[in-house]
């Protein structure tokens, strides 16, 4: 990995070639005058989402009715 040093006018000017740089595994770090300002690096890409990774069941008693005491402290005033 090669780090390039650039003023932000350079960096203005020619920012496709940046990136393509930065693509192709480098860092360019843009400056005002001879103080850094940012970094330009890659994005990493996505990690691939395992499907069923936080697979849950639903339980048979799902819509059973509440009993009359839970049922009661959700209502509105009870």
């Amino acid at each position: 990995m090669k780090t390039s040093r650039v003023k932000v006018q350079y960096a203005k000017t020619h920012l496709s070639a940046l990136i393509a740089s930065v693509q192709r595994g480098d860092e360019v770090v843009i400056a005002r005058g001879d103080t850094p300002a940012a970094r330009l690096v890659a994005v990493e890409p996505p990690a691939e989402r395992e499907l069923g990774f936080v697979a849950y069941a639903v339980p048979e008693s799902f819509s059973d009715p509440l009993p009359e005491g839970e049922l009661s402290a959700w209502e509105v005033g009870a």
